[in-house]
């Protein structure tokens, strides 16, 4: 296939299709009989033809005609925020939040259910509630479009409230001395707009890690894992805390080595 916008565009809808029914490098490769290689040739558009073109498409349930279409036709605008009944819902059932986050993160909803070992019945009752909360759009072939941007930050009283209740505690309780574990943290004095400038780097941060999860999600070979990602800045209020700890010090006797 020719190395044109119109093919670019083809691409892209067609790599979101396949992103979002979780069909992998691996398991594109596996479906027909070809080696991942030769997958990631096809998706970077090196010796696609039109018949390869319709048979992967054919994996999403679309014709040449649905890429097409949807090709010409700009997706949505996104939504930058919730609204207060939408993060009051979400807050309330862990659940349901879990399943939204991941689906915004553009994992496919079947492997979803297979992950949390969670029946099929129960993802499709978050499913509708997602859909009557204005969350996602359910589409053809079983598909489902979240209707925010997966940018979004969380701001309102009700998910920083679940944050703490819930995410947090499980978070800090990990063992970070595990093998598989990776852990950093920096005390460090800053101004304002040293402050302001981390804060920035942290929400670059964020970004990228999404962009390396949906690139590892096309074309990972090996089993994905879920894995929690927190990045935390606030000033500290150690001042009196560390004058105690210097006293008692002061007044422990010196032991030998």
């Amino acid at each position: 296939m020719e190395r044109s916008s119109h093919a670019k565009a083809l691409l892209t809808v067609l790599r979101r299709h396949l992103r979002q029914q979780g069909w992998t490098t691996a398991r594109i490769a596996e479906e027909l009989k070809v080696g991942p290689a030769t997958v990631q040739r096809w998706l970077g558009n090196r010796g696609l033809t039109l018949d390869k073109l319709e048979t992967l498409a054919g994996l999403c349930g679309l014709s040449l005609a649905d890429l097409t279409r949807m090709s010409e036709k700009p997706p949505p605008e996104l939504r930058q925020e919730l609204t207060p009944a939408q993060e009051r819902a979400l807050s309330k059932d862990v659940f349901l939040g879990f399943l939204f986050v991941a689906l915004l993160s553009g994992e496919d909803w079947r492997g979803i259910g297979e992950d949390l070992d969670i029946s099929p019945r129960a993802v499709e009752a978050g499913l509708q509630r997602l859909e009557r909360l204005a969350l996602i759009d359910r589409l053809p072939g079983g598909r489902v479009r979240p209707t925010i941007d997966r940018f979004l930050v969380w701001r309102r009283p009700h998910m920083r409230a679940l944050f703490e209740r819930r995410m947090k505690p499980q978070f800090m309780s990990m063992d970070f001395s595990a093998e598989d574990a990776v852990y950093a943290t920096e005390t460090i004095k800053l101004s304002a707009v040293g402050a302001a400038q981390l804060a920035e780097l942290i929400e670059k941060f964020r970004r990228d890690v999404q962009d390396l999860a949906a690139r590892d999600r096309e074309t990972a070979m090996l089993p994905r894992k879920w894995h929690g990602v927190l990045c935390a800045l606030r000033p500290l209020s150690w001042t009196g805390a560390l004058a105690a700890a210097a006293t008692m010090s002061i007044k422990e006797p010196a032991t030998s080595e």
